[in-house]
């Protein structure tokens, strides 16, 4: 393992030719399956707060969370970003990042766009080290309340106060929100589709969605539901919205430590049988 395995600030791992920031919880790969966090169209290693230690507490795996490049401490991207930023991210990225953290065993926990990319990277990539996905909130084509939203988002930005907020984050506040935004609101983004890489999966997935989620409906579940071939387990969640760690987070924890119990259970069951 080519990392040092902490959630100290200032650490960087080199993944897709930029150097990025992580942490990481709880035990090294190796001694037990790695929980990998990617965050949403937003987020930073900071903004998953205290829910990687929770899940560490909850599971007993280890928890490695990286900004993506253009987000909190890690290099800048050149905007705009293409439209299949996600794609790429998913295809020239995630891979590196699991080679230079030493990963061995993984569940890729993505959350909004962050959940996308887990989907096409396990559906488009033959990685055997990845045995399942955890997506909360994810999204593979556009809504028209959705693209509402982070159009709404754009004004609350140049208007409001929510580059403070952002800034307090990211390093480049400018370059995190316009490579989100200006892709999601570019015209020819509404034709924008995914869905295929789940007919790709072959891992057990668990889906967590809000019931008030302003970014997108639970269409995106009911696409998983019905394209997917492997086993699918839902959680949908009452008085929650597009941040089910956040809303509920008792009930996302639960959700995750039932989940991951039972993988883990039958992938011992299984080495024994062997």
């Amino acid at each position: 393992m080519g990392v040092t395995w902490s959630n100290d600030a200032g650490l960087t791992l080199t993944a897709g030719g930029k150097t990025l920031e992580y942490a990481a919880w709880g035990p090294k790969p190796g001694d037990a399956p790695t929980l990998v966090l990617l965050h949403e169209g937003l987020g930073s290693v900071a903004l998953w707060r205290d829910f990687p230690q929770a899940l560490v507490d909850a599971t007993g795996f280890g928890v490695l969370a990286y900004s993506r490049a253009g987000y909190g401490a890690s290099d800048p991207v050149d905007l705009p970003r293409p439209l299949d930023y996600m794609t790429r991210e998913a295809t020239e990225s995630v891979g590196d990042v699991l080679d230079a953290a030493g990963i061995e065993h993984a569940i890729l926990l993505g959350h909004s766009d962050g959940a996308t990319i887990a989907t096409i990277y396990a559906g488009s990539v033959s990685d055997m080290r990845i045995r399942s996905l955890i997506l909360m909130a994810p999204h593979f084509f556009t809504e028209p309340m959705g693209l509402a939203a982070i159009k709404a988002a754009g004004k609350e930005y140049d208007s409001g106060n929510l580059k403070e907020k952002l800034g307090k984050y990211h390093a480049n506040v400018d370059v995190a929100f316009h490579g989100w935004h200006d892709a999601w609101t570019d015209p020819g983004f509404e034709a924008w589709h995914v869905a295929d890489a789940i007919d790709h999966l072959r891992i057990p997935v668990l889906a967590i969605q809000g019931r008030d989620d302003a970014y997108g409906t639970l269409a995106q579940i009911e696409e998983i539901e019905t394209r997917i071939y492997s086993p699918v387990e839902t959680a949908i969640l009452d008085n929650c919205g597009h941040a089910p760690h956040l809303d509920q987070p008792h009930a996302t924890v639960e959700a995750i430590r039932d989940f991951c119990a039972r993988l883990d259970r039958i992938e011992r069951e299984a080495v024994q049988i062997a």
